[in-house]
């Protein structure tokens, strides 16, 4: 920035050696909108695909749809556009506007606000590298799939069989879900028993790695190659799939159900937490990747305009999603009613035929031919004669197939799944979705990495100078701790990484990162560098945000995730081989132990960082008093003249120093 930063205090009035370095090349820097020794983007463009490809992921295609269909649909909606214009899109402006500022990863940015602050950009490295870790199994799940999508059937389409039978538990549950548990994953029963590891996911783990490492082999000059495909092309197959869904019977009542309004959950603490949660996510606040990208951008650049663009195409994004997996997953269940209704009415025709079912009860419909039956009229009918009726009718419910497996991993590779495979052609629908999963993974995990690298590059000069040997090493890392993750119960591991490890210390990075620009730095002098760097000054009501609205509701969401975290003991979703289906199982004590661990080493460099300054501030205050003291005595031998001097004793001084 333009300007030096405020001190946290009186007593903070130096800085090291080497921010004294620091500082000096920036100011030497100024005059270049382009520091000779920082890369850039080559154009616009890639840097937008870099953005935007890091802030739509995952979440935008299995958790926004599971939260808006939740939460009041319609209504969920208005909420979630309500706090991405309120908190999301000032914080990533903020964000925006300090990388491009400073010029600098999430560990320098903080380092210049105030030298205490430094624990944030560490921070933030640690939650990072956490969410590369799982995040990069997910990739090795999708490389599975896309490799058993090509052949004909699909093998997730139908039952095994050992000898003449069927096996017992695919039977019991569904051929996605058998595929899914035990031929992918060959999951435990409980996350305390860990199995072996399992060969095929380490070598799809071992593959998403090494493209990882491929893509980032040069920094954004190598990943920003693959961002031109992988950015994109999520984009074409959901507008694929969105045309070939809107085809589809049952599409239509997927949408409506996905979009009716229930305004009553405005009223719901928790639906405001899950709004403000995922709009927090969405738009990846605290990780550093947007700091770390906006930093290879030159000064002059239009971060304003960049924080709006990129925040409506994530937004538009999940609304796009939304529409593509309820479309489908309304075939789905239009599929599965359907089958349920000619199932029961079958029943009931032979009910009739025996004579056990009275007249007055009949339904009004032709029983005898099911498929020309509407589902209207046989809800209807059950609603008012199903119980009276002998026999084991159920209601066919089609909303209560739509909630079922429509979160995380039971959407894409359960549900969704299992609608493909009722697609004609499906083993290409197959393929281009779990291509589309890969692509969208892949460029999350560019910037992920790029929040993990810049920051440590940018910090210590050696790494810097070996950043390629850091990539590799970085990678390396994380497929041997990744390995975690394949065993029979790594599944179990992921969910524990991805509810617990990134949510509360990213929240209170994102807090403090508000707090040290709107009230350490100042709200005024940075919209006051904002204006240097754009030439107009944005709107007064940006400080308001970011000092008051933002900061609150932070603090807000940081206690309502605190207390949900603290009155309710943490549960995960299990498989039981037995039962053949999914079961609610609470961690054990060492599991939240482990959760504990992964969340204090996450905030850990927050207060070692303001201690670790804190101790600098003091060593250098002492040294600069015995400095001052040490001039005061040779200045007292001497017998300097000052107007403080007597005179006559200076005289008598010289004159016995000529005696000598």
């Amino acid at each position: 920035m333009e300007k030096q930063p405020l001190p946290t205090d009186d007593d903070n009035i130096g800085t090291t050696e080497s921010e004294v370095d620091c500082y000096a090349g920036q100011e030497n820097q100024q005059s270049s909108s382009e520091p000779a020794a920082r890369a850039g983007w080559n154009s616009k463009i890639e840097y937008f695909l870099a953005q935007v490809g890091f802030s739509v992921g995952l979440g935008n295609v299995w958790r926004f749809p599971y939260l808006c269909h939740q939460n009041g649909g319609g209504a969920f909606l208005l909420l979630y556009i309500l706090l991405m214009l309120v908190i999301g899109i000032p914080l990533f402006f903020l964000e925006l506007a300090a990388g491009q500022a400073i010029r600098q990863g999430s560990i320098g940015v903080w380092k210049y606000i105030s030298p205490r602050l430094e624990g944030i950009g560490y921070s933030s490295c640690v939650v990072c590298f956490f969410v590369a870790l799982y995040y990069n199994v997910i990739l090795a799940w999708s490389l599975f799939y896309l490799g058993n999508s090509f052949q004909y059937p699909l093998p997730w389409e139908q039952c095994p069989k050992e000898g003449n039978e069927t096996v017992q538990e695919c039977e019991k549950s569904s051929p996605t879900s058998y595929f899914w548990y035990r031929k992918a994953l060959d999951v435990t029963d409980s996350i305390d028993e860990t199995g072996s590891f399992n060969p095929y996911i380490v070598c799809c783990l071992l593959a998403a790695w090494t493209i990882v490492c491929l893509g980032m082999f040069k920094g954004i000059k190598s990943s920003v190659k693959v961002m031109y495909f992988s950015s994109i092309f999520p984009y074409v197959v959901l507008f694929c799939f969105l045309v070939r869904g809107l085809m589809l019977d049952g599409a239509l009542e997927g949408i409506t159900f996905m979009f009716y309004p229930k305004l009553e959950i405005w009223a719901d603490v928790q639906v405001w937490r899950q709004a403000a949660t995922q709009v927090f996510f969405a738009l990846g606040l605290g990780f550093g990747s947007i700091i770390a990208y906006s930093s290879y951008n030159p000064k002059n650049n239009n971060c304003h305009r960049d924080a709006f663009t990129v925040s409506s195409i994530n937004f538009l994004t999940s609304v796009l999603a939304t529409l593509v997996v309820f479309a489908v997953l309304g075939f789905r269940a239009k599929e599965k009613v359907t089958a349920c209704v000619i199932g029961n009415l079958k029943d009931l025709s032979e009910q009739v035929h025996s004579g056990f079912v009275d007249k007055n009860h009949m339904p009004d419909f032709n029983y005898s031919d099911p498929r020309s039956v509407d589902l209207n009229d046989y809800k209807a009918w059950f609603k008012q004669y199903g119980n009276m009726v002998p026999g084991n009718l159920t209601d066919c419910d089609l909303e209560e197939e739509m909630q079922k497996g429509v979160e995380g991993t039971g959407l894409a590779f359960i549900a969704f799944t299992e609608a493909m495979s009722l697609l004609p052609g499906s083993p290409f629908w197959s393929a281009l979705f779990f291509l589309m999963l890969l692509n969208l993974g892949l460029s999350t995990m560019f910037g992920t990495m790029e929040g993990i690298l810049a920051p440590l590059t940018d910090r210590f000069k050696t790494l810097a100078n070996n950043k390629t040997k850091l990539t590799i090493f970085s990678c390396i890392i994380g497929f041997i701790i990744g390995l975690l993750f394949t065993q029979r119960c790594g599944n179990y591991f992921v969910m524990m990484f991805d509810d617990y490890s990134a949510t509360l210390p990213l929240i209170i990075v994102v807090l403090f990162e508000t707090f040290s620009v709107s009230w350490l730095y100042g709200a005024d002098r940075f919209l006051d560098d904002i204006e240097v760097m754009l030439g107009w000054r944005p709107s007064v009501i940006y400080k308001y945000l970011w000092k008051y609205i933002c900061l609150l509701a932070m603090l807000g969401l940081l206690g309502a995730t605190t207390i949900q975290m603290l009155i309710k003991r943490p549960t995960y979703v299990a498989w039981n081989e037995e039962k053949a289906s999914e079961v609610t199982m609470e961690y054990p004590g060492w599991a939240l132990a482990v959760m504990a661990i992964l969340i204090i080493f996450a905030m850990i460099p927050v207060p070692l960082g303001l201690i670790h300054a804190m101790l600098q501030d003091r060593t250098k205050k002492a040294a600069r008093d015995t400095e001052i003291g040490q001039y005061r005595i040779v200045s007292t031998d001497d017998k300097y003249e000052t107007p403080m001097t007597d005179m006559s004793e200076l005289d008598q001084k010289n004159s016995t120093t000529a005696d000598f």
